[in-house]
């Protein structure tokens, strides 16, 4: 049942991740760490779309980066596989950028 006041899960997500940068930038960390995990790598990449519909939507972010909407939407689908070059170029049009950190303690 569509109620006239409701709003769709995804679609507040959305606007909250618009509305506080700090909890996007979180939000997308989280979502990075699934992207090593096969099994969960699709909601990483549903993670980074709604990042990208958050920050001007996939067709200005696919612009921004220099891919077609098509191809867009296929690398940030659940089965998606995008290349470096397309995760590095998302993340820069929306503001942000990869970064590395240790899994475990480096052993010498």
């Amino acid at each position: 049942m569509n109620r006239p006041n409701s709003v769709s899960h995804h679609l507040r997500e959305v606007e909250e991740l618009k509305a506080n940068r700090d909890l996007a930038v979180e939000y997308l960390k989280v979502a990075m760490e699934a992207l090593d995990d096969p099994e969960d790598r699709g909601a990483g990449l549903l993670a980074l779309r709604a990042i990208a519909e958050a920050y001007g939507g996939l067709a200005h972010i696919a612009a921004e980066a220099g891919i077609s909407r098509e191809a867009l939407y296929r690398a940030l689908s659940p089965k998606g596989n995008p290349t470096l070059k397309t995760l590095l170029a998302v993340l820069k049009a929306v503001g942000m950028r990869l970064s590395v950190e240790a899994a475990t303690p480096a052993t010498a």
